[in-house]
C-alpha cells in the first residue's frame, strides 16, 4: 500500500530509548529508514548514553528528518525515556522499540496495511523472531495464536489467551490517542513493560493482531540489563503488586485474575532460576517473597497447572524453599555434575606443565608484573610494544615480560625480558601478571584470575568482516569456533580503538563485558613523532636513493587461497615506472619467505621487505602506499601521503570475505585516494599523476576525519594512564586540523611544529623503533 508522509503527523510513531547500545544502534536505524513504508518518524531518546550514541543520533538527524533526537541531561532510566518519547510523538501510533533490536523487512508496511483493515484498534499485536550471534532466528511462541485472530477486533476480556503472549511493549503498537488519553507511564524499575502490558490490554476496547514478523529481538551475549544478576531482579514483586491493585479497582476484571496470578507465579519461578538475574545467595530470599506475593494475591479459585510445573507452584505456595531446590537438584542438575565429572577426570590425566601452572595460580597475583604478546607471540611489535615502552616511562614500577616462540628469541631487542611460551617461567608470569597485553588472545590454556586485568589492543581497523560476522562467510569461518572465541574475549577487561567505527564494531562483533579505551593505536604515535633526520635515516637504511619515488606495496592474506600470490606483475610495473620509483613489498606475515620476491630482489628490481621488523619505518620511508584490503591503510592515513587501493579481486573477496564498507564507491569516508581494478589501471594511476591530483587528496582527507579519529600522537600514554594508572585516559585528543604528521621524504623540515608537541612522545618513536 501507499501511503503520503506527513512530517506533522505521521502513521507512525517510532520511540526508540538509547542507552550504551553503540555498537547495534546503526543496525537499529537503518532497519527503521530502509522500510518500504515512509510515514513515520523516530523519536531516539539519548538517556545520557555515556558512549558515543548521542553523537550517532545527531549523525542521523541531520541526514534525514525523520530521526528526531532528545538529549537527556542526566540517566532517567528506559521508563522514563519512552515516556519522553511518547509524549513528543505525533503520529498516529506509537511503536516502542528498543535501540539493540531491528525491524523486520516490510514490518511497518504489514502494520500500515492491518492498521488500516481493523479500523485503526486501540492496540495492534504484532510478531516477533528472537535472533542470537550465532545466526539462529527462533520463532515466537506467539505466531499461530496471532494469526488466529485474522482481521478480528477484540478485547482482553473476549480473548484472554491474547494476554498469555510475551509480556513486553514492543511487540504491540499503540494508537497514541488511546495511549496517551489514558495517561499512561511507566513505571521505575525494570520488569515494567509487563505491567504496562497488561494495564493497556485490560483497558483497550480494541485489539487486532498480525502475524507478520515485525519485531527482530537480539539475544545480546552480554549487555542486556535483564541478564545483569542482582537484587535489581526483586522489583518484579513490586510490579505486580501494582497489577493486582490495578485489577481490585476493577471489579469486571475479575474473569482474569487466575489468568493473570498464574502468569505472575510462573514469572516468579522463571527469574528464581535464571544465573544472569538471581544470584545464588539471594535465591531463599527471593522464593521468600515470592511465596508471601502468592499467598497475597491467590484467586480463591485457582487451578494449579499440571506436571512439573504445577509442583513447583505446590512448593512455592507451601513456601517450602529446601524442598524447592530438592527438586530441582533431582532433575536438572543431574546432567550439569555428569559433565563436571567428565571435566574432572579430563583434568585429572593433564600434563606436568600443566600442573605447574596450577600451582602458580595459587600463588599471589604480583601488582607490578606485565606480560606483553604480540601477534601469536612473533616478537616485540605493534600496540604492545609502544605501550610497554610507554609504560617504562610512566610507570616504571611495572615490570614488563614478553612472551615469544623460539625462533624469535634472537629478535628480541637488547634489554627486554622475556619468557619462551611453555617454558616453565612461561607458566609463572602467565598466572602471576597483573596486566597482560596483547593484539590478539591469549591461549585457550589461559585463565583470566579475578584481579587480573587484560587489555585487547587490536592490530588493525576493521575494513574486514571480524569477530561473530564471519560466520556468514565459509572463508572466513572455516575451523573456527566461535563459541571458544567469545571464551577468550570474555577474558577481555579494556579494548583499544583508534575510531569510533572500530569501537562500535568491536562491541557488537565481540558481544563481551569489555570496556571500549578511545585511545588511538598505540603504534601510531611514531606518525606524529618523527622528524626529518628519522625518515631520511630509514630511506638510507633501506638503500632508497635521493629523490626516488618510494612505494610501499602490502597485500593482505587471502582466506580463499593458499600461499603468498603477488596480484601484481611486480617486473612488468617497476619496468614501466622507471628507474625514479621504487617498490617496496611486503607479503603477509601468514606467509613465508617467498622465492618469487626474493629472486625480483636479487635482480634490483624490488625490495623485498616482508622480513623487516618494523613496519611503520617502512610506511615513514614511502611516498606512496598500494594496498587492497589490510588495515595497514587506516594506519598510513595518519602520515597523510596517497594512498592506492589495488584490489583486482574486490569482487571476489568483499563475498568470500566479507566487508564493512566500499573501496571502490568514491565516496568520501570510504575510498582512501585513487583507486585500480587491474594492473593496466594501476600503472596509468601513477603515470597520469592520479595517485597525488586533488581529487584523491579530497578522498584521502575524508578518509581521515573518519578513520584517524584518535592517532594523534598521544594514544600509548593514553593506555598506560587508564589500565597501568587507573587514571583518566589523557591527554585529550587533538583536534585533526592541528596534528602535524611526520614529514613526508621530500618534505621540509617542521621547523613550525611546537616543540611540546613532538617531545612529549620522542621517546616511543626511537623506542619502538628499535
Amino acid at each position: 500500500m501507499s501511503h503520503a508522509q506527513n512530517p506533522e503527523n505521521p502513521r507512525i510513531s517510532l520511540v526508540v530509548p538509547v542507552y550504551r547500545v553503540q555498537g547495534y544502534l546503526r543496525a537499529c536505524l537503518d532497519s527503521i529508514l530502509e522500510q518500504s513504508f515512509g510515514d513515520f518518524e523516530i523519536i531516539a531518546v539519548d538517556d545520557h548514553s555515556p558512549d558515543a550514541c548521542g553523537r550517532i543520533l545527531d549523525e542521523y538527524a541531520a541526514r534525514d528528518s525523520r530521526v528526531r533526537p532528545i538529549h537527556l541531561e542526566t540517566n532517567q532510566g528506559i521508563g522514563k525515556a519512552r515516556d519522553l518519547g511518547a509524549l513528543r510523538a505525533s503520529g498516529d501510533y506509537i511503536f516502542f522499540l528498543d535501540s539493540d533490536d531491528t525491524l523486520a523487512e516490510g514490518a511497518l508496511e504489514a502494520v500500515a496495511e492491518r492498521l488500516e483493515l481493523t479500523e485503526d484498534p486501540d492496540i495492534l499485536l504484532v510478531n516477533h523472531v528472537r535472533t542470537y550471534w550465532t545466526n539462529r532466528v527462533q520463532a515466537s511462541a506467539a505466531g499461530e495464536l496471532l494469526a488466529s485472530a485474522g482481521t478480528d477486533v477484540f478485547t482482553a476480556l473476549e480473548r484472554p489467551d491474547f494476554l498469555t503472549m510475551f509480556a513486553v511493549v514492543w511487540n504491540r503498537v499503540y494508537r497514541r490517542e488511546f495511549y496517551v488519553g489514558n495517561e499512561f507511564t511507566f513505571t521505575d524499575g525494570i520488569y515494567e513493560d509487563a505491567l504496562m502490558v497488561y494495564k493497556t490490554m485490560l483497558t483497550a476496547e480494541r485489539i487486532a493482531a498480525l502475524e507478520h514478523v515485525c519485531v527482530e529481538y537480539r539475544q545480546r551475549r552480554q549487555g542486556n540489563s535483564m541478564r545483569t544478576p542482582g537484587r535489581k531482579h526483586f522489583g518484579i514483586f513490586e510490579q505486580y503488586a501494582r497489577l493486582f491493585a490495578f485489577l481490585d479497582e476493577r471489579p469486571h476484571l475479575e474473569p482474569v485474575r487466575a489468568l493473570l496470578f498464574e502468569r505472575m507465579a510462573s514469572h516468579f519461578l522463571f527469574t528464581l532460576v535464571r544465573e544472569d538475574r538471581i544470584l545464588p545467595q539471594d535465591r531463599a530470599d527471593f522464593f521468600k517473597l515470592a511465596s508471601q506475593q502468592y499467598a497475597r494475591f491467590r484467586p480463591a479459585v485457582f487451578q494449579k497447572p499440571e506436571g512439573t510445573a504445577g509442583l513447583r507452584f505446590e512448593l512455592l505456595e507451601r513456601g517450602s524453599y529446601p524442598a524447592y531446590t530438592a527438586v530441582e537438584l533431582a532433575g536438572a542438575t543431574r546432567a550439569k555434575l555428569r559433565k563436571r565429572a567428565s571435566k574432572m577426570k579430563t583434568a585429572l590425566g593433564r600434563k606436568a606443565y600443566d600442573r605447574l601452572y596450577r600451582m602458580y595460580l595459587r600463588r599471589p597475583i604480583d601488582e607490578n608484573l606485565a606480560v606483553y604478546s604480540a601477534y601469536w607471540n612473533r616478537g616485540v611489535a605493534c600496540n604492545p610494544a609502544a605501550i610497554y615502552y610507554k609504560a617504562k616511562e610512566l610507570a616504571p614500577q611495572v615490570h614488563g615480560v614478553w612472551v615469544v616462540r623460539p625462533n624469535e628469541v634472537e629478535n628480541i631487542p637488547a634489554g627486554v625480558d622475556y619468557v619462551v611460551t611453555r617454558s616453565p617461567r612461561y607458566w609463572e608470569v602467565m598466572a602471576r601478571a597483573k596486566y597482560l597485553v596483547n593484539n590478539v588472545n591469549f591461549a585457550d590454556e589461559i585463565v583470566k584470575r579475578p584481579g587480573q586485568i587484560h587489555l585487547q589492543t587490536h592490530h588493525g581497523t576493521p575494513l574486514k568482516q571480524m569477530g561473530i560476522d564471519q560466520q556468514r562467510f565459509p572463508a572466513a569461518a572455516k575451523n573456527m569456533s566461535f563459541h571458544k572465541m567469545l571464551e577468550r574475549v570474555d577474558r577481555w577487561d579494556y579494548s583499544l580503538s583508534s575510531n569510533q567505527h572500530s569501537t562500535e564494531v568491536w562491541e557488537r562483533v565481540y558481544p563481551c563485558a569489555f570496556e571500549a579505551v578511545d585511545s588511538g593505536y598505540p603504534r601510531n604515535d611514531v606518525y606524529f613523532s618523527a622528524t626529518a633526520d628519522d625518515v631520511t635515516r630509514i630511506r638510507t637504511e633501506l638503500g632508497i636513493k635521493e629523490g626516488q619515488t618510494a612505494l610501499l606495496y602490502c597485500p593482505t592474506v587471502r582466506d580463499y587461497q593458499k600461499g603468498f600470490m603477488p596480484r601484481i606483475d611486480l617486473e612488468r610495473l617497476c619496468r614501466e615506472l622507471g628507474p625514479d620509483h621504487v617498490v617496496l613489498v611486503r607479503a603477509h606475515y601468514f606467509y613465508g619467505a617467498d622465492p618469487q620476491l626474493q629472486a625480483l630482489q636479487e635482480r634490483g628490481l624490488i625490495k623485498d621487505v616482508s622480513k623487516y621488523p618494523v613496519v611503520e619505518d617502512l610506511c615513514l620511508a614511502a611516498d606512496a602506499l598500494i594496498t587492497d584490503y589490510s588495515s595497514i591503510m587506516f594506519d598510513y592515513a595518519c602520515l597523510d601521503r596517497p594512498i592506492v587501493s589495488y584490489v583486482d579481486d574486490w569482487e571476489v573477496y568483499s563475498k568470500a570475505r566479507g566487508v564493512y564498507f566500499d573501496l571502490l564507491s568514491q565516496q568520501p569516508g570510504e575510498t582512501p585516494g585513487a583507486t585500480a581494478t587491474s594492473e593496466d589501471e594501476l600503472i596509468e594511476v601513477f603515470r597520469s599523476g592520479a595517485w597525488k591530483d586533488e581529487r584523491s587528496a579530497e578522498l584521502r582527507a575524508a578518509f581521515r576525519r573518519r578513520f584517524v579519529q584518535y592517532d594523534d600522537g598521544h594514544a600509548a600514554e593514553r593506555a598506560v594512564r587508564k589500565v597501568f594508572l587507573n587514571q583518566d585516559a589523557t591527554p585529550p585528543v587533538i583536534p585533526l586540523d592541528l596534528r602535524t604528521p611526520a614529514p613526508a621524504p621530500s618534505a621540509p623540515a617542521r621547523a613550525d611544529v611546537p616543540a611540546a608537541i613532538i617531545s612529549q612522545s620522542s621517546g616511543d618513536a626511537d623506542l619502538v623503533g628499535a
